[in-house]
């Protein structure tokens, strides 16, 4: 068969297509009603809004939709809570990351001779008594072979002596790779946290090892935005990707917060973009990028970048995605995603431009222990937000609790004055 003969062939079986659809579209246009079978491309009839954007996700049906997932959680091994009586605790963790044949995390710990008193108590606060969960600790690191099972290897950043930046607190950290060598970012406190908030800057040691030792590079490395702008007080959870051949730092601000005034405040996360990873960082002129979230975490996805967004604004549990890193759009909304979720992310630091997104990684519970002795633990995650074959057991849409865990969300002290307000004589 000549090659004008199958470029015919293939021109009528286009126009073949093209005709059908097009019969298609006069047909639902005909009728005006939805369609039993789910379009793939939105019908050409009126649709009301909640059907119109439907065709804005990823996919109309949820259970085909890539960027759509429910989160299963495992309690892991090799951390030891000394009998859960809250003077041990480990939270905040970093992405895993693997380096011959090893996973490696980065977490912020507290080992304190008592449990915290509390932020309302920061001025009691001394050098061994903790005035919140994560006050007077270290970095530390672990590994791991499979994910599960952990073996603490010890300090990773050590609070400096005092007056030096930190001397009170590391913690919150995350960590990137880039030209060989290891970046822990992380919160450096010089005031119990509670005096005035959670003022601290984002500073950066950096290793040679995945292992360290870790030497302070830069101990401000965001700056504050200037008086009056959203950012001015906090810049937190930093986490740092390489995006478009750059380091893309994105961070969490609360704003709309003042020492007189702490009852009205909102959270955001903004980016900061470098071609150092000492800096300088360049805020972006749209900050902030998200209107929502909180200890939110970001991943490369395909040619550019999603996040799972989790407690704090409107947009609170969905993921979302933007094609330049920035302008970020709701794909989906999710049940129970993971806090201060650090993802696995095989595509983190490649810059590949075609990433393939997660399927696993370590979060953190903060409401452990009885009253008077909380402290947090470390657990796994596990779900499918990748390009790879959809796995089913991920993709269900219904979440079921036993009714225990609705009422531990009780109305506490509050019943009784709605008892009241309710009772009919």
């Amino acid at each position: 068969m000549n090659l004008t003969k199958l470029l015919s062939i293939g021109l009528i079986a286009t126009m073949a297509f093209s005709c059908t659809t097009n019969e298609k579209k006069e047909e639902e246009k005909a009728s005006g009603v939805f369609p039993h079978a789910m379009p793939e491309i939105k019908p050409n009839i009126p649709l009301s809004a909640a059907m119109d954007r439907m065709f804005d996700y990823p996919a109309p049906r949820v259970q085909d939709n890539p960027l759509y997932t429910l989160f299963k959680y495992s309690e892991i091994d090799g951390f030891d809570y000394n009998g859960g009586d809250g003077t041990i605790s480990r939270r905040d963790p970093s992405r895993p990351i693997l380096v011959n044949g090893k996973y490696y995390i980065y977490y912020t710990k507290r080992h304190t001779i008592v449990p915290p008193i509390g932020s309302r108590r920061a001025a009691e606060a001394t050098d061994e008594i903790p005035s919140t969960d994560w006050d007077l600790c270290d970095i530390w690191y672990a590994t791991s072979k499979d994910g599960f099972s952990w073996e603490e290897q010890g300090v990773a950043v050590k609070r400096p002596e005092k007056p030096t930046q930190g001397w009170r607190s590391v913690a919150t950290p995350d960590i990137l790779i880039w030209k060989g060598k290891y970046y822990l970012y992380y919160q450096a406190f010089s005031e119990p946290s509670g005096l005035r908030g959670d003022w601290c800057p984002v500073s950066v040691s950096v290793s040679d090892s995945p292992e360290g030792p870790f030497e302070l590079g830069k101990a401000n490395v965001i700056p504050n935005g200037a008086k009056g702008e959203w950012d001015q007080d906090v810049i937190h959870d930093p986490f740092p990707i390489v995006f478009n051949g750059k380091i893309y730092l994105y961070y969490k601000g609360t704003y709309n917060k003042w020492e007189d005034k702490r009852d009205k405040y909102a959270v955001a996360v903004g980016l900061a973009i470098a071609e150092d990873p000492l800096g300088p960082f360049e805020k972006n002129t749209l900050n902030p990028v998200l209107n929502s979230g909180h200890e939110t975490c970001f991943f490369p996805y395909k040619s550019g970048v999603a996040t799972i967004v989790t407690r704090d604004g409107n947009e609170r549990e969905t993921v979302q995605y933007a094609e330049d890193g920035v302008n970020f759009k709701v794909q989906s909304a999710i049940s129970l995603p993971p806090i201060a979720g650090g993802p696995y992310t095989p595509d983190a630091f490649t810059n590949s431009g075609n990433a393939s997104g997660i399927k696993w990684g370590v979060s953190h519970f903060t409401n452990q222990g009885q009253r008077g002795k909380g402290y947090s633990i470390i657990a796994r995650f596990d779900c499918d937000l990748s390009t790879d074959e959809p796995d089913k057991f991920f993709k269900g849409s219904n979440v079921f609790h036993k009714s225990d865990v609705y009422f531990k969300q009780g109305l506490g002290g509050k019943k009784k004055s709605i008892k009241a307000a309710t009772m009919v004589e």
